[in-house]
């Protein structure tokens, strides 16, 4: 089976990219390949969150064992198939790519294609170029200082924790159906 997924930013306009992969694949692969796919250095704790409900999060599959609370189940990339997770096209994932600012890319499974298989993933669309892959806080706050009432970035709501989902268009892109 074959996971097309569609990844936009909300801070770069024209930004999209397209990777299939197989749905036995591992999200440390799927990792792998956004980061090839915005030449992005792997040097950042990452992690994927499954959305439910649209936008809303749920369970996180990072990087790096994170262990913190016994109680709840821990996944890591490595060990973590792509299957055990996504099972309905459209569902939606977070790609956490700068932790330490919480930015973000938007990941939707765009189709599901039973009956064939991939030995390893590709990139198979690549449009506009990807937002900065960490962001220069020192330059930032001289732009945009913190609002220290509210703890969020002056005008943009940049560590706002709330997704608007009506945000979230993936209908302008010219996705392509074939594999």
């Amino acid at each position: 089976m074959i996971y097309r997924f569609t990844i936009i930013s909300d801070e770069v306009e024209g930004f999209m990219r397209e990777i299939q992969i197989d749905a036995d694949a591992k999200f440390l692969d799927l990792h792998k390949l956004i980061l090839e796919s915005c030449g992005y250095e792997d040097n950042q704790l990452t992690s994927f969150t499954i959305c439910e409900n649209g936008w809303e999060k749920g369970q996180e599959i990072t990087l790096e064992e994170m262990d913190l609370d016994a109680d709840e189940d821990s996944f890591i990339m490595a060990e973590t198939e792509l299957s055990e997770f996504l099972e309905d096209e459209k569902q939606h994932l977070l790609y956490t790519f700068d932790p330490l600012a919480d930015r973000v890319f938007f990941i939707e499974l765009s189709e599901i294609k039973t009956g064939k298989n991939l030995s390893s993933g590709k990139i198979t669309r690549s449009c506009g170029d990807a937002p900065a892959q960490a962001l220069d806080f020192d330059e930032m706050f001289a732009r945009n200082p913190i609002d220290t009432a509210s703890g969020i970035m002056d005008d943009d709501g940049m560590f706002g924790d709330e997704i608007d989902a009506s945000e979230i268009d993936l209908e302008g892109y010219d996705i392509s159906d074939d594999f």
